[in-house]
């Protein structure tokens, strides 16, 4: 394990603007955290992101990491930038989220299990604001709230269905009054997002307090400001803001902070995470979740413009499991060689390389290694990027650490160097619909957008109420460039369908659903929190 205050003192932070959380990780002060930003300095900022995924992910993460390793393993001053794992997950289906084999960020299990506490502050702050509403209806609702129209959920960094949908306020005391709610899992909670995007204490009150949390039988909103919360709420998240500080297995600076959702929210770590990276490093390595159209198209129009600098270039994680499944491989037989398959499914790289060029940025293929990989597929992907341009430089971050991507390092530096810029897509004040529309064209392959009458009637309503706002995010499929999470490939000329669209005020942006997301998962049949146990010695067992 990594000294992590001597980690900290190398990164130019005095022993005062640090403290200790836990055994192995240390909180920088926001104080701190706008001192180095006020410095100027200012280190490259490389985002990585990836093709389509499959079901089983594509090591994005194990990418993110052996990179910033291998930067350091050529001699630069490096710092990934990861969003910490919900418990959700880590008990679910998909595991734990710090890397695998020889590229993670330590101590992996008590990141993936609570950390610092960040998460279980957010969903204190998130569930006060709940009852503080239904105690305003309780107690006269000198508002005027009308109880059938809180839109505020419950929270809980949790996955269980049984949660999604419920009443509260049942009972024989005849002031209460019963109301449907919800539960949410906690990384989509607003609360999330605000932390994520919140530049200091002060920008973090005020976007709580313009949390909308319901509507008067009028129909005016009701905000988080109105029911003077945002300064309790602001009190229970004072440490949660502040950045994370652990190491890889290598020893490199990991900052793992803040964890919103990747479809209705960002899905990348907290700005002043980012922000502090940048500042003390040569290379700031960050993830974003999902692909091109998710990930780092909500990075380059949502984040940058709040960050105030642009991506220098990009890592595309490519893998043959995925190409082969975009081609028509089965699950199963997309584990194992299937030339053809794979050849077919080049098609979808093609479209997330073109994603990359529409916003600027400058890419390189990372083809990530998996067992059943083959030669004769390798150089099929490394022919087509070829004839596109891009760069494909194999990744063993998993199977050799940093020196398995020692030329991935080497690749990005050059990237970097060339002095492409990312940029947004569209203009700041482009009307919703229009950014709606421009992201489907571009980066999906949509023929046409439409708006479903419902998705109509709420731009109405966020006209009326001053929040018809963008930038846009959008909630769609991840495992499809369109809609529609059955098409695969590169599917071109498809209708997009605008379901709803919802204001996160507080984070500043609007959410355009493309489909139903769900916001509180369930476990699968067989969770993997049954092969997760504690030996008498104290070891936490089976967390991956």
């Amino acid at each position: 394990m990594t000294n992590i205050p001597e980690l900290a003192g190398r990164l130019g932070l005095r022993p005062e603007e640090i403290h200790a959380a836990g055994s192995s990780a240390v909180k920088i002060a926001v104080a701190a955290v706008r001192a180095r930003i006020a410095a100027g300095r200012r280190g490259k900022l490389i985002l990585v992101t990836g093709m389509t995924p499959t079901r089983h992910g594509e090591g994005k993460t194990v990418t993110a990491i052996g990179l910033a390793n291998g930067l350091a393993r050529i001699g630069r001053r490096s710092v990934v930038c990861l969003r910490q794992p919900s418990l959700g997950p880590v008990f679910g289906v998909k595991g734990g989220a710090t890397g695998g084999g020889k590229a993670t960020v330590e101590p992996s299990e008590a990141i993936n299990l609570g950390f610092t506490g960040d998460i279980h502050a957010i969903a204190a702050a998130h569930n006060l604001l709940a009852a503080m509403v239904d105690n305003h209806v309780y107690h006269g609702n000198p508002l005027g709230i009308d109880p059938e129209r809180i839109i505020w959920p419950r929270t809980l960094d949790m996955e269980d269905r049984a949660l999604r949908h419920l009443t509260v306020g049942q009972g024989p005391d005849p002031r209460s009054t019963a109301h449907p709610s919800a539960f949410q899992i906690t990384a989509a909670s607003e609360v999330m997002v605000i932390l994520a995007l919140a530049r200091d204490y002060a920008d973090l009150k005020a976007r709580l307090g313009r949390v909308l949390v319901a509507y008067t039988a009028a129909g005016a909103p009701v905000r988080a400001s109105d029911l003077h919360a945002e300064g309790a709420m602001a009190a229970l998240l004072k440490e949660a803001l502040e950045p994370n500080l652990v190491a890889t297995n290598e020893g490199v600076p990991a900052l793992v902070h803040a964890g919103p959702f990747g479809n209705l929210a960002h899905g990348t770590c907290s700005r002043l995470a980012i922000e502090l990276g940048v500042a003390v490093a040569d290379y700031c390595v960050v993830e974003a979740g999902f692909a091109t159209d998710l990930g780092a198209e909500k990075f380059v129009d949502i984040v940058t413009p709040a960050l105030g600098f642009d991506v220098d270039a990009a890592a595309i994680v490519v893998t043959q499991r995925s190409l082969r499944e975009q081609g028509g491989a089965s699950d199963e037989d997309a584990l194992g060689p299937h030339p053809a398959e794979l050849a077919t499914g080049l098609a979808n790289l093609g479209q997330h390389l073109d994603n990359l060029r529409a916003m600027g940025l400058g890419a390189v293929a990372a083809l990530n290694h998996f067992p059943g990989d083959t030669d004769e597929e390798a150089d099929l992907v490394r022919a087509f990027c070829r004839s596109r341009g891009v760069t494909v430089v194999e990744s063993r971050g998993f199977e050799e650490g940093g020196a398995g991507c020692a030329d991935l390092a080497r690749a990005i530096e050059t990237a970097a160097a060339a002095g492409a810029r990312s940029h947004p897509l569209y203009a700041a004040g482009t009307p919703l619909l229009a950014q709606v529309e421009t992201i489907a064209k571009r980066l999906y392959g949509a023929g046409e957008v439409v708006a479903a009458p419902e998705a109509l009637a709420d731009l109405r309503h966020l006209e009326e109420i001053g929040e018809a706002a963008g930038p846009v995010c959008m909630a769609k499929t991840p495992l499809s460039l369109s809609d529609n999470p059955k098409l695969k490939n590169r599917p071109q000329g498809f209708t997009v369908t605008v379901h709803r669209f919802a204001r996160s005020a507080g984070a500043g942006f609007t959410v355009a659903y493309l489909g139903a997301i769900e916001t509180m998962p369930g476990l699968p049949t067989k969770p993997a929190a049954e092969s997760i146990d504690l030996a008498d010695d104290g070891t936490i067992l089976g967390v991956h």
